[in-house]
């Protein structure tokens, strides 16, 4: 995974949003956090459990909620002309689109991969082959973006349940998590190698910093609450063309 791809993504980002004209300081700020803490999780060198558990969860996890509240999709359809905006949106509609942005579906392609990941040789893998390892990161952070976008994201998504719907999603998400951290840490069905302290360690981060990750995505998803007059904007950016410029 490149860097240069974050740096880029960081710079098309600002310039849109100064193309912009009036945008939200704190969504920038929100997304420059976000493409800072991709950058530091990718330069991670993951030679042992606990540090590739460090890499995991500030690529897959925290990065992507800094990066999805900065809501980069509203700001682009806000940039482009009339016609790709319309394009964009019908994409959004698609029945495709629908189910991959159901909630459960982005449930199970963020964490149903980390059980993946770390209860098959998959993990031996990933360390062994860096190609392989640069996959598992890419489908971790994409995935974690989807997650993120569906369940607190700020941006319209086609398939976007009640809060309480989402924060169940969210509930089932945490269970997971530490579910899989316990067994990590006990060292029970896990194919991770290494000693038993370093498995450990990757645990204890596991479930720390996953529940501190979650703990901001759930505060997130309490303020998409609001009057339906600050949902409007979203809703419109779905059912019509946007306004270039």
């Amino acid at each position: 995974m490149s860097l240069l791809a974050v740096v880029a993504a960081a710079v098309a980002y600002e310039w849109l949003s100064l193309r912009a004209g009036r945008w939200s300081p704190w969504r920038g700020a929100s997304f420059m956090s976000g493409c800072a803490v991709l950058l530091i999780g990718l330069t991670l060198h993951a030679h042992d459990p606990a540090v590739h558990m460090t890499q995991h969860l500030l690529v897959g996890m925290v990065a992507p909620i800094g990066l999805v509240l900065g809501a980069p999709m509203t700001l682009l359809l806000r940039s482009v002309p009339p016609a790709a905006g319309r394009r964009l949106t019908r994409l959004l509609r698609t029945r495709p689109a629908r189910l991959v942005t159901h909630p459960v579906v982005a449930l199970l392609l963020s964490t149903g991969s980390l059980g993946l990941l770390y209860l098959t040789p998959l993990y031996a893998y990933a360390k062994s082959d860096p190609a392989v390892h640069t996959a598992v990161l890419a489908h971790f952070l994409a995935s974690g973006c989807l997650f993120a976008w569906v369940v607190a994201g700020p941006d319209p998504a086609p398939h976007r349940p009640a809060v309480r719907t989402r924060l169940v999603v969210l509930g089932v998400a945490i269970a997971a998590h530490a579910t899989l951290s316990q067994l990590l840490y006990a060292g029970a069905f896990v194919q991770v190698p290494g000693t038993d302290a370093d498995r450990r360690a990757a645990a204890t981060i596991m479930y720390y910093g996953g529940d501190l990750a979650e703990l901001m995505l759930a505060f997130a998803v309490v303020q998409t609450r609001g009057p339906a007059r600050r949902r409007a904007p979203a809703k419109l950016l779905l059912s019509r063309a946007p306004v270039s410029g």
